[in-house]
Order: structure tokens, then C-alpha cells, then sequence
């Protein structure tokens, strides 16, 4: 598969991802936050049975240990700057009018989404070097977990007054920095096997950072501990399945 495939695929992945998102919030005004919580703790243990059943373990099997450790820290440690420079949280302030206040927020959501995106994109074209079934897998699971990052920027945007057709644009776009990530990723996972360690590291370290601060606190949050631990359990198991029919 050549880099242009793939970072077509990522930028299919994001754009469905965060645009299902975009029109979920449209069709479905007020989803319950317990349903939405239990998603999100669901999709988390999917998501940490990847990271340490493929990932990891492939990061370790390419280039050893130290790889695999390098590539988890700079995964995390990119998204934690991230998130201090563009965090996803932007509260409308009192003193901003209200239709305009709502139309910022859903900007700058959009907007931290979209850089966050990039990374994401980078961990699917370290995969898909890797082998074509990792790359398949991260693509949908990290298209999963945009749904609900295209939710939270297409409410905003909604309550500021945008038609539903650019709200949905708008969420779509979202999650198109995801495609040039994937190309980027695969060109430089390309280099070397010790460089594909490292990346696939980079992809498991990214989506353990989006697990721990993002996926568990807000699937607590809104579902409360007993339905987020069996969402998580429930997930836990359907990604070792997963992870042993590949």
C-alpha cells in the first residue's frame, strides 16, 4: 500500500469519525450521558487492548525495548503539550454574548481537535506499515473515538445558530488533519525498523494518553464507576477477540 493510500485512508477515518459526530449531535438532540459514558468507557478498553497486545508488543518484536519506550514517551508526551496549548475544554465565558460565545467555543474545539487529529494520523500510518490488519484496526478504532469529539464540536456550533449543513462540514473538516498525519506516518516509519518501532511506540503512547485523560475521566464522569468498569471490562475482552482474529 503507498503513503498516498494510506493517508487517504486516515483522512477517510477522521473525516467519518468526527463528521458521524457532527450529525449524531444533529439527529439525536440530547444523547443520555450515562449511554455516552458507558461508549466512551467501552471504547477505552477496546482501545488498551491494542495498545499493549499489538502496538506494543510489535513496537518491541521491530526494534527492542528501548524503541518501544522511546515511542510511548514522545506519544504521550506530544499530547500532554498539546493539550496545554490547545486543550479541548473551552467554557463560554459570562461576559461573552451568548449566540457568539457558543460559535467560539465550537471554533476552538474544532480547531483542537483538528491539531489533535494529526498525531492520531500519525499512529494509523505507523500501523499500516507495520502490517495492513494494525493499520485497519487503529483507523477504526480512532474513527470511533472521534465520533464523540465531532459531538462536542457540533453542539456548540448549534446553539451559536449554524445551519446543520456547516455544522457538519465543520466537524467533518475536523478530523481531515488525520490524513496528512497517516502519510507522514508511514513516510517516516519507512525509514528504518528501528523508526517503525518507535512510531508503532509513538502510536500505542499517543492512544494510552487519550485513554487515561480523555476516555475514562469523562466515561466516569457521565456514566459513574459501576457502568464505566463494565464498559471497560466489556470492551477489554471484544479487543482481545479482536486482536486474535488478526
Amino acid at each position: 500500500m503507498s503513503w498516498w493510500e494510506i493517508g487517504a485512508l486516515g483522512m477517510l477515518a477522521g473525516v467519518i469519525g468526527t463528521g458521524a459526530g457532527g450529525l449524531i449531535s444533529i439527529v439525536v438532540k440530547k444523547p443520555s450521558p450515562r449511554f455516552t459514558g458507558t461508549i466512551l468507557a467501552f471504547a477505552a478498553g477496546v482501545m488498551l487492548s491494542i495498545i499493549f497486545l499489538e502496538l506494543v508488543e510489535e513496537a518491541i518484536d521491530y526494534s527492542g525495548y528501548w524503541a518501544a519506550i522511546l515511542g510511548i514517551t514522545l506519544g504521550m508526551a506530544i499530547f500532554y503539550l498539546l493539550d496545554q496549548v490547545l486543550p479541548h475544554h473551552h467554557p463560554v465565558s459570562p461576559e461573552d454574548n451568548l449566540y457568539s460565545g457558543y460559535m467560539k467555543k465550537g471554533t476552538l474545539l474544532a480547531l483542537g481537535i483538528g491539531l489533535h487529529n494529526f498525531p492520531e494520523g500519525i499512529a494509523i500510518g505507523s500501523g499500516f506499515v507495520g502490517s495492513t490488519e494494525l493499520g485497519t484496526s487503529l483507523a477504526i478504532l480512532i474513527a470511533l473515538h472521534n465520533i464523540p469529539e465531532g459531538m462536542a464540536v457540533a453542539a456548540p456550533l448549534q446553539q451559536g445558530g449554524l445551519n446543520y449543513k456547516k455544522v457538519i462540514l465543520v466537524t467533518a473538516l475536523a478530523g481531515a488533519p488525520m490524513g496528512i498525519g497517516a502519510f507522514i506516518g508511514a513516510a517516516i516509519s519507512s525509514i528504518s525498523p528501528f523508526i517503525l518501532g518507535a512510531s508503532l511506540g509513538f502510536a500505542g503512547g499517543a492512544m494510552l494518553y487519550i485513554v487515561c485523560d480523555e476516555l475514562i475521566p469523562d466515561a466516569y464522569k457521565s456514566a459513574g464507576s459501576h457502568l464505566s468498569i463494565l464498559g471497560i471490562f466489556a470492551g477489554t475482552i471484544l479487543g482481545i477477540i479482536f486482536t486474535s482474529w488478526f
